[in-house]
């Protein structure tokens, strides 16, 4: 009796440490979250990502491709990808297109800067309409009368203008054009707003790399830019003059003021031509994009927390990563508009918990 009684104890030990094995490693099991879309912000969810998989102990692996925006929006309506990143929101033709409802959540912020080459490459300030006029080249030359106006005190050279602009389509150009589209009517009408522009004039250079480049090697050349790029390759860029008609330098704490306005339930919106008078009015949101409900092409349950987890910390730790990697921080309502769109996230109907 005794050698049966020992026998079932020891029946059971083995079941159980068999089970408590195998729970383990189906606990254990590592997922891997495919994400594609804006080059932007890459070096920011790189940076991101890599810290996420140390935090979740080789969980939760993300796999990110900056292809560019347009890319990321195709690939997420296609349903290949977990989730999309955009420098620009999903129109309403694009959303219409998408098989599902998809989620805007708002990751960092940035700036689109206007650079240029000058002697000495001094500090100087620029309205809308001016930078309009000077990309449309009704100003061609760096001393003409609008500009000097601006800035008495610099003594600007008889110099012509070189134009240069993206070759590509981008967010960058998006929020460059958006901006002018809002402040020259003249802008709108013959331009308009757009990833990729039918340019009139100028110098077409690929990425930011490629208009940086044409500015550098030319002296008396205009080009626009992310601010991180400017930053990061020491390169001069100027004020600009906001709604409020201050003149607002380009730093992370002016682009997050610019975002600090109020912002609508589904975040699509644009912060160019901020209403907030500290805030630089070329600034833009960057975006992740997931669809609402997860319960679609096989995934699981355990995916579809992934993602929702993911979310919710890029809304709040991983917000200490932007400023050390140049991208300003999401306003704190901004991030309770966020969290509220993480939480509407389902899988079969039902909250993600």
């Amino acid at each position: 009796m005794k050698k049966f009684l020992l026998s079932l104890i020891l029946v059971g030990l083995i079941f159980s440490s068999l089970f408590i094995f195998y729970g383990c490693k189906e606990e254990e099991k590592e997922v891997e979250l495919l994400g594609a879309g804006a080059t932007f912000p890459q070096p920011l969810y790189d940076k991101w990502f890599s810290v996420y998989y140390t935090k979740t102990n080789n969980k939760v692996k993300v796999n990110y491709q900056g292809i560019g925006s347009g890319g990321g929006i195709q690939q997420l309506t296609e349903r290949v990808i977990d989730f999309g990143a955009t420098d620009a929101f999903m129109s309403d033709e694009e959303l219409k297109s998408a098989p599902a409802e998809i989620v805007h959540i708002p990751t960092a912020l940035g700036a689109v800067v206007v650079t240029y080459n000058l002697p000495n490459n001094p500090k100087l300030k620029f309205t809308g309409e001016m930078i309009a006029d000077i990309f449309m080249r009704n100003i061609t030359k760096w001393n003409d009368q609008k500009i000097k106006e601006l800035n008495p005190d610099i003594n600007l050279p008889d110099l012509s203008i070189t134009v240069v602009h993206r070759s590509d389509g981008s967010g960058t150009t998006y929020a460059f054009s958006d901006y002018l589209t809002k402040v020259s009517s003249s802008w709108k009408k013959e331009i308009g707003t757009g990833k990729s522009l039918n340019w009139k004039v100028g110098l077409g250079g690929k990425g930011n790399a490629g208009v940086a480049g044409i500015v550098q090697q030319t002296q008396g050349a205009i080009g626009y830019v992310e601010l991180i790029y400017a930053e990061q390759n020491n390169m001069p860029y100027g004020l600009v003059k906001n709604k409020s008609g201050n003149f607002i330098e380009p730093t992370l704490d002016s682009v997050t003021k610019a975002a600090n306005v109020t912002i609508p339930n589904d975040t699509r919106v644009s912060i160019v031509n901020t209403d907030n008078p500290e805030g630089y009015p070329i600034s833009t949101f960057t975006w992740i994009i997931v669809y609402k409900e997860q319960n679609y092409g096989g995934r699981d349950l355990n995916r579809a927390k992934a993602i929702v987890e993911l979310l919710k910390w890029i809304n709040s730790e991983a917000q200490d990563y932007n400023e050390e990697l140049l991208y300003a921080k999401i306003p704190d309502a901004v991030k309770k508009i966020n969290e509220e769109n993480i939480n509407s996230i389902t899988f079969s109907g039902k909250p993600i918990e």
